[in-house]
């Protein structure tokens, strides 16, 4: 059973969503909350698997609460909820530590199907707003030359490893690129987390186009 937390300012999309949600066998609406503190407290009393959280709140907004949440032990999935595909304010939040997110018009059969995406630790993010988000990420010099400084630490084949989640690859699909064992892929996407200073794959995926290696042989 995957537990879900879901942070909205508006009380119907939290009672829409928990409806959605608790019809699935397997997940389960564990807590709720309407701004982005409330939102932090739910998730140190609740431990979810994922949280739904919106952007734009009164008080302390959801990019301030995505931070706060990954600065707890053991954090949870994070996936933005917005009324947009794309925009620089979603950008900040996945660089935030955010593992993807989800346009609040997604149709209830799609929702259930991808939080269970984001509780098994996946990147959430539709390919059309994926190209945006990453033609935005690469706009930036800073980024790029801060991207570039942090690959440039990287051996060969972490770089290997690195584009291909830039590309959105599967541990299983890397290691079929790279003959190699999955759980040999596994273990170099964990050091190499911690190398780039990355929460989570998304996060390592943008940073991946930002410093241009995304289809490196």
């Amino acid at each position: 059973m995957a537990r879900v937390v879901v942070v909205d300012d508006e009380p119907m999309v939290c009672v829409f969503l928990r409806t959605i949600l608790d019809s699935a066998e397997d997940l389960e609406v564990v807590d709720e909350a309407h701004d982005g503190a409330a939102g932090v407290e739910a998730v140190r009393r609740s431990r979810p698997d994922v949280v739904l959280m919106d952007l734009r709140m009164p008080g302390m907004d959801g990019l301030t609460a995505i931070e706060r949440i990954n600065e707890l032990a053991e954090p949870p999935n994070i996936v933005v909820l917005t009324t947009f595909d794309a925009d620089q304010y979603v950008l900040r939040a996945l660089r935030a530590g955010a593992t993807g997110f989800l346009v609040k018009s997604t149709p209830p059969e799609e929702l259930i199907g991808l939080v269970r995406t984001a509780a098994q630790g996946h990147t959430v993010l539709s390919p059309s707003a994926a190209r945006r988000l990453i033609a935005a990420s690469t706009d930036s010099l800073s980024a790029r030359d801060r991207a570039r400084e942090l690959v440039a630490a990287l051996t060969e084949r972490e770089v290997q490893v690195l584009a291909g989640l830039g590309e959105g690859l599967s541990n299983a699909q890397i290691a079929a690129r790279l003959f190699l064992s999955e759980a040999t892929i596994k273990g170099y996407v964990s050091r190499m987390l911690d190398k780039l200073g990355c929460v989570n794959r998304t996060q390592a995926g943008l940073l991946a186009h930002d410093a241009g290696i995304v289809g490196t042989p």
